[in-house]
This record gives structure tokens, C-alpha cells and sequence, in this order.
């Protein structure tokens, strides 16, 4: 089986599993703030092309398009029901349009944000952006964003040369649990 055709299979389970939050989510996203539910983040994808990817939106309408941790005090940028929304990860779930695009995979490299021009170019050094990104990756279940940019960059590396469907299958096992325990997630 191939991964695109995993990937097509688990996006269509999961849109069956996840349709009900993914609607109240939605919901919840319009009652509490102003502007639309979906913020459509720019993101580069393989081969360093950009491409706009789908998230509930978390964050205020103008908030820069920083990553969280530069930003000066992001909880202030955050919605009313933000803080909740990525502590439980349900800001990701609008990212199975990708997937489902071929933009993402469920497992890769998460997609790093088009300024992110450090990362970006380490990547690129080291062959990484060679690889579709993915909802959850080496790095998300080793450290998410409290890795340096090195560290992360270095756990992409070791899944470039490593990857296979059995490590794809014990990374969506160790992110489930992540996000049942709320490790690791940025606020």
C-alpha cells in the first residue's frame, strides 16, 4: 500500500470519525469571535512551494503571521476559545483538507510557515524538503516547539532516513497519545 493511498483512506476515516467535532468546532469558532472560522495559512509544503493550509482559527483577526513562540505575548492574540482549541488539537482537524489535496500527509515534517526562513533553509540543506509534510511528525512527538530549530531539523533527518509505514504507524500511535495526555502543546 502506498503512503498516498494511506493517506487517503485514514483522511476519509477520520472525516467519518471527527465530522461532528469538526462542525460544533466550527461552530464554536463563529459564536466566540469576530471573522472567519478558517485562518488559511501560508506553509511550505514539498520542494519549498507554498501552499495555504486550513486551520480553526485560534488567534484574533490581524494577528501577525509569526510562529506563537515569537510572537510578544501571544495569549493576548488568542480567541476566546483558542487556548482550548490547540491544547486539545482540535485546530488541526480542518488540516484533512490537505491531505486529501496531497498538499500534507498524515505523517512528515510539519509545514513550516513561509518566514520561517531558518528552518526552511537547514531543511533544504539536509534534503528534507524533499518530503510531503505531515499533520504530525518525528519531531512533533519528540519535543513539538520547545526544539530548536537544529534539533528539529535533525529529528526530520533521522525520519528522511528512517521513514517506513511502520515508524509512520508508531508516530500517529505516540501523537494520539500527546494529544489524549495534552503534551507538548503550545497555547
Amino acid at each position: 500500500m502506498t503512503k498516498r493511498f494511506f493517506d487517503i483512506i485514514l483522511t476519509a476515516m477520520a472525516g467519518v470519525i471527527f465530522l461532528l467535532p469538526l462542525l460544533l468546532t466550527a461552530l464554536l469558532v463563529k459564536l466566540t469571535s469576530r471573522g472567519p472560522v478558517l485562518y488559511w495559512s501560508e506553509r511550505v509544503g514539498r520542494q519549498n512551494r507554498i501552499f495555504k493550509m486550513p486551520k480553526f482559527r485560534s488567534m484574533q483577526v490581524g494577528t501577525p503571521a509569526l510562529a506563537t513562540h515569537l510572537l510578544n505575548n501571544p495569549e493576548a492574540w488568542l480567541t476566546p476559545v483558542g487556548n482550548f482549541l490547540r491544547k486539545s488539537s482540535l485546530d488541526e482537524l480542518p488540516q484533512l483538507w490537505s491531505i486529501l489535496c496531497g498538499d500534507m500527509s498524515f505523517v512528515g515534517p510539519r509545514p513550516a510557515l513561509f518566514n520561517q526562513h531558518d528552518l526552511i533553509a537547514l531543511r533544504t540543506q539536509y534534503g528534507v524538503d524533499k518530503l510531503v509534510p505531515g499533520l504530525t511528525g518525528w519531531a512533533q512527538v519528540n519535543g513539538r516547539d520547545e526544539l530548536p530549530i537544529p534539533q528539529k531539523v535533525a529529528l526530520d533527518v533521522e525520519y528522511l532516513r528512517c521513514r517506513s509505514f511502520r515508524l509512520d504507524m508508531k508516530i500517529i500511535f505516540m501523537t494520539a497519545i500527546k494529544v489524549a495526555r495534552r503534551e507538548s502543546v503550545t497555547h
